[in-house]
């Protein structure tokens, strides 16, 4: 059998499609990563080096996963010249990964040290924070998030500092934002550091203004292949546009549908606009779900089709009819979420799997309230949140090995200098940055050499040992193993995840010296939420529609579908985008589905502190009736669930 043969038409025309620019517009569940990868196959099995081929999209996740799927079709096509396919494979990244690579292929041309730290944005907003009192800014007036979040939105429009500056004119908000600006670019200077939206402004800037680099990656990928095109924001589209602007070969793949992060910078006229930005392209739509039901997609479809904003397509399927969509009218949200819990653990004990039943909502602080739920009902949960790459201890030990690579980091320096202690206090660190060690005492200057040999230890180690022996040496180097082994229950909770992180670095082994190490501190520095999960883990999953994003279960949950909270109204005039996107989030929602969908909402909520009466969401009327079924539960907590105090914490 032909691998042609396993596509349907629609795939099988954008598989064989080969030169000049493509547009495939892929509803959810169409199959649009096995197309991808059927495209990268054939342009292979036609003689292309893989070494010629690029194909970028938005997560780790989704990057290791198209990465595994072509290397599985790779190997087992017999016709092709295998040594060559695995000696040069095509290169498949995120795109900060991307920038990462070009930037470090070219640091000294781009100002950069080789080893350039990358901030996170926790790292970023602290930074800004300390700015704003040598500005006499009060933090709580000038919030650091607000901030970082208009610089990150800047940069993602392909705007510098500079540029900004000269666009405000007096306004006095924009003023303090570009002052700060420059100070937080002065500071990323000072310590050899990029921020997450500099990996990609930074990488269009090469770009554009140094043709010789331009030409080689043009030469170099002469096929381009973008995933989630409808995620793309300007910076983005810029560097898709300079890489194919030689060639014409680029492929995009996405969905004006699913487009959910204007608020970070996503440009749904990106994937609008492609026949007009590229022309004497094709365009091909994919419609034929593998993933839902049909009931599934009459209501997603009904959904959708309200929007003006897209492209016309209508999602089907050859799947079965399936279970109505079940709808829960709950009293309150103590209700509502021990009705969510208690049916996640009647499907368990029918004998669906944990990992495969997911709940989801608009806002973060929902999560409480299901918390509380999940834990009373002993039904097994996983948040989706907190970063395993977050954690304290983690940070820590990655900080050494940032600090041994990029000493002038002086972020990374200030969080392990005395951690453990080792006697190094404030003063002395102050002074230390201040190139005053000849200030200190003699005692503590023998401790500070001693934490520089530390960390020359550690470069050297680097520099040349496999990732896994690399993180183990630091563990026990930095008094970490000897404080945490004879400690109390969270030392011991804390040296096993670490631990986790030895385990975590074994993948990185296989890679050349120093390339594994390099290729480590990049993927944990650029982890997403996704990242955390866990397939072994089996857990009911809960999270925020956004994280959900890319994901599929057999049974979803989509809570608090009232009026104001979904869709949203955190705009007392909200724009049609605005409202667009709200309705194209809960397209995602029931999208995720395979087999089963629950939607519930509360006759009351407690928000702000406030006991509020809600009104039904649209989105559940527009739904027609005769794909609705009434669900209903007797749950009666032993204990009442505390619905009276509630951070309210937007995505």
């Amino acid at each position: 059998m032909s691998y042609l043969d396993k596509l349907n038409p629609a795939q099988k025309q954008a598989v064989l499609h080969k030169n000049g620019p493509l547009l495939i517009l892929a509803g959810a569940g169409a199959g649009k990563t096995r197309v991808i990868a059927y495209r990268i196959l054939r342009l292979i099995k036609e003689g292309l080096a893989p070494e010629n081929i690029l194909a970028v999209t938005f997560t780790n996740k989704a990057a290791k996963e198209m990465q595994e799927r072509v290397g599985r079709l790779l190997r087992k096509d017999k016709e092709l010249n295998l040594p060559v396919s695995f000696e040069s494979p095509p290169f498949i990244r995120t795109f900060h990964s991307l920038g990462v690579h070009i930037l470090r292929e070219n640091f000294d041309i781009a100002g950069i040290p080789k080893y350039f730290s990358i901030f996170d944005k926790n790292d970023s907003q602290k930074i800004i924070k300390s700015i704003l009192p040598s500005l006499n800014l009060d933090p709580k007036q000038f919030e650091p998030k607000k901030i970082l979040g208009i610089i990150s939105r800047q940069k993602g429009d392909f705007t510098t500092v500079s540029d900004y500056a000269e666009t405000i004119g007096t306004e006095y908000f924009p003023g303090i934002v570009a002052t700060v600006w420059q100070k937080y670019e002065q500071i990323l200077a000072k310590e050899k550091a990029l921020d997450f939206d500099d990996l990609i402004l930074r990488t269009a800037l090469l770009l554009n203004e140094n043709k010789q680099i331009l030409n080689h990656y043009q030469n170099k990928w002469r096929y381009l292949h973008i995933d989630e095109y409808q995620d793309t924001n300007r910076v983005q589209y810029k560097i898709a546009k300079f890489l194919s602007q030689k060639h014409k070969n680029i492929c995009v793949v996405g969905d004006a549908d699913q487009n959910i992060y204007s608020w970070r910078g996503a440009n749904i006229k990106n994937i609008l606009n492609f026949e007009k930005d590229f022309p004497n392209s094709q365009t091909i739509l994919l419609e034929e779900n593998y993933r839902s039901t049909q009931n599934i997609l009459a209501a997603a479809n009904e959904i959708i089709i309200k929007n003006d904003l897209r492209k016309d397509k209508n999602l089907w399927t050859k799947n079965e009819a399936g279970e109505k969509v079940g709808l829960y009218s709950a009293s309150d949200e103590a209700d509502e979420a021990g009705f969510i819990a208690q049916k996640a653990g009647e499907l368990i004990s029918d004998g669906a799997s944990p990992k495969e039943i997911a709940v989801l909502y608009r806002t973060n602080f929902q999560s409480r309230i299901l918390e509380e739920a999940f834990l009373t009902s002993g039904v097994p949960y996983q948040v989706l949140g907190t970063k395993f790459f977050e954690r304290k201890e983690i940070k820590d030990i990655l900080a050494f090995i940032k600090s041994a690579l990029n000493p002038d980091s002086l972020n990374n320096l200030k969080r392990i200098i005395n951690t453990p202690p080792r006697g190094i206090g404030k003063v002395s660190v102050a002074k230390i940055f201040a190139n005053k060690e000849n200030e200190l005492s003699p005692a503590t200057q023998i401790k500070v050499k001693n934490f520089w040999n530390i960390l020359n230890e550690i470069k050297k180690v680097a520099l040349n040992k496999k990732p896994s022996t690399l993180i183990k040496f630091v563990i026990a180097k930095s008094g970490f193993e000897d404080k945490l082994k004879n400690g109390n229950e969270d030392d011991l909770e804390r040296l096993a995840n670490l631990q986790e992180l030895v385990s975590l670095a074994l993948k990185y082994d296989k890679l050349s010296k120093p390339e594994g190490v390099e290729k480590m501190l990049e993927e944990t520095a650029l982890a997403s939420d996704q990242d955390q999960m866990d397939k072994k883990t089996n857990m009911v999953r809960l999270m925020t529609i956004h994280a959900s994003k890319g994901l599929e279960f057999d049974y979803v949950f989509i809570s608090g579908l009232e009026d104001g909270l979904f869709p949203s109204k955190l705009d007392a005039k909200p724009t049609q985008d605005r409202q667009e996107e709200e309705r194209r989030l809960f397209y995602v929602a029931l999208t995720r589905a395979r087999q089963k969908l629950f939607l519930s909402y509360s006759s009351l909520r407690t928000i702000f502190g406030s006991r509020r009466t809600n009104i039904i969401s649209e989105f559940i009327t527009d739904i027609n009736d005769n794909l609705l079924e009434e669900e209903n539960q007797n749950f009666q907590p032993d204990t009442p669930l505390n619905s009276e105090k509630i951070e309210y914490l937007e995505w």
